[in-house]
């Protein structure tokens, strides 16, 4: 079960580098768009969070609150649709407001997975 959940933990970790190394690609370059990179790492984030959260967890006293679970939560699905519902329409810019909250969102997620205890 352990090794179960350090690989879950490592595609999550792959989720992340995906979503935020492809939106910080695509800022540098000055091209505002939603590339795959960005859309599949939002949709590993979500399942291997949900994998993360709810089936493993053993009751522990390591075990992480509901509620940050549920901010996280909240917090990767707000995320998938704001990279998703541009990706789908297949704009060729998106507004910079609309991606920088996509990297602020993403920093965030991953700010309260390191500092909420």
């Amino acid at each position: 079960m352990e090794a179960l959940r350090l690989i879950l933990r490592y595609a999550h970790l792959i989720g992340f580098a995906l979503l935020l190394g492809g939106a910080i690609a695509q800022f540098v370059s000055g091209k505002l768009r939603i590339n795959p990179a960005m859309l599949w790492g939002s949709i590993i984030q979500v399942v291997t969070g949900l994998a993360l959260a709810a089936p493993l967890r053993g009751g522990g006293d390591d075990e992480p609150s509901p509620v940050k679970l549920g901010v996280k939560l909240l917090i990767a699905i707000l995320i998938f649709v704001m990279v998703f519902i541009p990706w789908r329409r297949k704009r060729e810019n998106v507004n910079r407001g609309h991606f920088i909250g996509i990297i602020a969102l993403t920093l965030i997620n991953a700010a309260i997975a390191t500092f909420w205890r």
